[in-house]
C-alpha cells in the first residue's frame, strides 16, 4: 500500500502526502473517555504513520486529553516531517457536552493545554474552530490566535468551521495555513471556501468526510444506498469510494478519515489507489443535487 497515488501538498513548509489521519474516534463513545481498547489505538497511530501519513488532526477536547496523550505515547519522538494538526475554540463541560472556549484567555490556555498534552515546544498548525457566540466575534478571536502565534507558542494559524467571509477577512491579515470544514460527496455546503482554497493554494482538510458526525449513527455514506450501488459498480467499499472522490474532486482537499481499527485504517488509506470511472464519478458528482 502507498499513499504516492493520492499526490502531495505542502502543509506548515512540508510536503505531505495528500491524506491525513483524524484522532476523534481514538475515544470512547460520543468523543469521551478513553478507548476500548488502548493498545490497538496506539497500534493505529503507529500504523498510520508507517504507511506514509503526516498530517494528524487532533485537540485537546477529545476525551477530552485523550486524543492527543495518545498521540504523544505512540508517536514522540516525533518524525521531522509529521505535521500535528490541533484546534482551539472548543471546550467540555463535566458531564462531557460541548462548549465554546473562543476568548483571548480561553484559546491561550487552550494552546498551553495542547503543549503539554502533545509534548511539543510549539504547535505546528492551529486551527481556530469557530461557531459563532455573544462572547466575541470572529475578528478578536483571530486577533487573540494571532497574539498566541507571536509569542511563539503556535507556528502556523488555520481555520476551521468558517465561511467564506471569514475566510477572506482572515486572509486579509495573515497567511492561513489549512482550512477544515465540512465537505463530503454527500455535504458541498463548503464549496465557495473550497473554492477559495484553490485560488490560494491553502490545504483543505475535510470533516465529516463520509458526510456524518461520528456521534450520530445511521447516517453518511454508509446507509446511502445510491452510494451503495456506485462502490458496487466501483469494487469498493463505500468509504473507499467516498475518500477517493474527495481526492478526485480537488486537488487542495487533504482528507483526514478517523478510526480506532488497524484494519479500518488500511482500508481506508487504500482509497488512495482506487481509480475511479467516468460513470462512477458522474452518479458520484451528482449526489449532492439529487
Amino acid at each position: 500500500m502507498s499513499l504516492d497515488a493520492a499526490g502531495t501538498l505542502q502543509v506548515a513548509g512540508r510536503t505531505v502526502p495528500r491524506f491525513g489521519y483524524g484522532t476523534m474516534r481514538l475515544t470512547g463513545p460520543r468523543i469521551s473517555g478513553p478507548p476500548a481498547d488502548r493498545d490497538e489505538a496506539l497500534r493505529v497511530l503507529r500504523r498510520a504513520v508507517e504507511l506514509g501519513v503526516r498530517v494528524l488532526d487532533t485537540a485537546w477536547y477529545y476525551g477530552p486529553d485523550v486524543a492527543d496523550e495518545l498521540v504523544a505515547e505512540a508517536l514522540r519522538p516525533y518524525p521531522d516531517d509529521l505535521v500535528v494538526v490541533s484546534k482551539l475554540g472548543a471546550a467540555r463541560r463535566e458531564d462531557g457536552s460541548w462548549s465554546t472556549a473562543l476568548r483571548p484567555e480561553e484559546l491561550r490556555a487552550g494552546a498551553e493545554r495542547e503543549l503539554r498534552l502533545l509534548r511539543l515546544e510549539t504547535l505546528p498548525v492551529v486551527h481556530l474552530r469557530w461557531t459563532p457566540n455573544p462572547d466575541v466575534t470572529f475578528a478578536e478571536a483571530l486577533d487573540a490566535m494571532l497574539d498566541i502565534s507571536d509569542d511563539g507558542l503556535l507556528e502556523r494559524v488555520g481555520l476551521s468551521n468558517v465561511d467564506a467571509a471569514q475566510l477572506e477577512l482572515a486572509l486579509g491579515r495573515t497567511p492561513v495555513a489549512t482550512v477544515s470544514n465540512p465537505y463530503s460527496v454527500l455535504d458541498r455546503s463548503g464549496e465557495d471556501v473550497l473554492r477559495i482554497c484553490e485560488r490560494e493554494g491553502i490545504p483543505f482538510l475535510p470533516f465529516f468526510p463520509l458526510g456524518a458526525s461520528p456521534v450520530r449513527s445511521g447516517s453518511g455514506v454508509a446507509a446511502d444506498a445510491r452510494v451503495g450501488e456506485l462502490a458496487g459498480r466501483a469494487g469498493a467499499g463505500r468509504t473507499q469510494l467516498a475518500l477517493a472522490w474527495l481526492l478526485h474532486r480537488s486537488p487542495v482537499l487533504l482528507p483526514i478519515p478517523g478510526t480506532g481499527s488497524v484494519a479500518h485504517l488500511e482500508e481506508n488509506l487504500a482509497a488512495a489507489d482506487l481509480r475511479l470511472t467516468g460513470d462512477v464519478l458522474a452518479g458520484l458528482d451528482a449526489l449532492a443535487a439529487a
